[in-house]
């Protein structure tokens, strides 16, 4: 597979030399390889850019009173808050650790969204006291949580209520949330939504500002969307403003934003996610007469996947006769556990010899000690051999993330690529690092 043929996977920047060498921002991944180590995940600058524009742009043109939130769960560090938050993005985070990165990162705090089912008494706390923007409820007994410590703060907590529409996205079992069945948000259609809102407006310390809905992800089919709007809209008009008598001033329809991972894939241009949720919510509006709210959204995946690549070097090879042929790389499950915990698939690129005929199909497996642990299975390439670089694009989003230290392993480096420059963004872990908690 070429780069011609991946470039909708690849970062923006992707090119190649004469000689068949991969490059990124400029910069050859052989020469980053050797400088840096592999596993190496690279990170381009132009695209991080480009990507997070194409959402604001597009929302801003759907409708103007829209703001981007970047999902920092999909990866987030000090370096990448700034980056984003140059570009005026705002942030949601799921986790005081999230929260930390971003103060560090010195984001506009009053710009972030604290979400999560079971957000702790601890993390509420600091999140307050570092001055989060919103608070978004997903229980009843966050609700009274909540509005003790802003009580004992001495402050008003503006906050958004999670709600489950019953709407599936048809994406993995494990990623979808906007079903009734789920550890997520509180059902519309059980009367508990209703409930939480009585509860949340009896709170003096408390603000409700709106609704938040999240329905899966990654969701490539646009419909979802305009269905779980619908049932909002409906809950906003009968329940909320005729019965409740409260208004509804924040409206997010969440993330979960599809993006690219193989050659078959072809997600829905940012444009025209923010067509159907701009224009659903605009025509509901007009029809029920109340008042367009502030628009919130949550691409994470979208912005962070395609800009990063994982960079890795071919080991041992064990060849199966009329089954299969594994190729080991010296990463794996550590850095990538999305392909053992959802099916996840990825292309392959041999990255010091991109536009070599196919010759073989293999399956690249990790080093560590589980059957599990294989990146991309039955990948058609060119024979690989040991001590050469293979690429799997669209690796920049929760596989870092999500990455552990299984079997000791040590955590890549992570670097920024543009005009030809590279810069650490993390460094690789050090046997220091993975015994620096240890009390002797």
């Amino acid at each position: 597979m070429t780069i011609d043929n991946l470039s909708h996977v690849l970062p923006l920047s992707a090119d190649s030399t004469d000689q068949g060498l991969l490059q990124i921002g400029g910069c050859d991944v052989k020469s980053l390889a050797n400088q840096y180590g592999t596993p190496l995940y690279i990170y381009d600058v132009q695209s991080i850019r480009e990507l997070a524009m194409n959402w604001v742009q597009a929302f801003a043109d759907a409708y103007p009173d829209s703001e981007v939130l970047y999902a920092s769960k999909a990866y987030i560090s000090r370096p990448f808050a700034r980056l984003l938050s140059e570009l005026d993005l705002s942030f949601d985070a799921v986790s005081e650790g999230e929260i930390e990165v971003l103060s560090a990162a010195n984001v506009d705090l009053s710009r972030v969204y604290f979400h999560g089912n079971n957000k702790t008494p601890p993390e509420i706390y600091r999140s307050m006291q570092l001055g989060v923007g919103r608070i978004v409820l997903d229980g009843f007994d966050e609700i009274d949580t909540v509005a003790q410590i802003a009580d004992d703060l001495g402050i008003t907590q503006p906050v958004l209520l999670r709600v489950s529409p019953g709407v599936d996205a048809h994406t993995h079992e494990k990623t979808t949330t906007g079903i009734l069945d789920s550890k997520f948000g509180l059902p519309i259609e059980t009367g508990l939504a209703e409930l939480a809102i009585s509860k949340i407006i009896e709170k003096p310390a408390l603000s409700f500002r709106g609704l938040h809905m999240h329905l899966g992800s990654p969701i490539f089919d646009l419909e979802p969307y305009k269905l779980g709007i619908e049932v909002l809209a409906e809950f906003i008009d009968e329940i909320c403003i005729k019965k409740l008598g409260v208004s509804v001033e924040e409206f997010s329809p969440g993330g979960g934003f599809a993006t690219a991972y193989r050659d078959s894939d072809d997600p829905p241009a940012p444009k025209e996610y923010a067509k159907i949720i701009c224009k659903t919510l605009i025509d509901e509006a007009e029809k029920r007469n109340f008042s367009l709210p502030h628009i919130t959204l949550e691409p994470g995946r979208s912005i962070a996947a395609r800009s990063g690549i994982a960079v890795y070097t071919v080991g041992n090879r064990k060849e199966v006769p009329g089954i299969r042929t594994y190729v080991s790389v010296d990463g794996g499950m550590s850095d990538n556990i999305r392909p053992a915990l959802y099916d996840s698939i990825y292309e392959v690129i041999a990255a010091e010899r991109v536009n070599d005929p196919v010759e073989e199909k293999v399956t690249i497996a990790g080093k560590y000690c589980e059957s599990g642990d294989l990146l991309a299975k039955d990948v058609d390439v060119p024979r690989l051999i040991s001590g050469e670089l293979i690429a799997i694009p669209s690796s920049g989003a929760y596989q870092l993330a999500m990455s552990s230290n299984y079997n000791l392993a040590y955590r890549p480096a992570v670097i920024l690529v543009e005009n030809g420059q590279s810069r650490l963004m993390q460094r690789r872990e050090k046997a220091e690092d993975l015994m620096r908690l240890d009390i002797d």
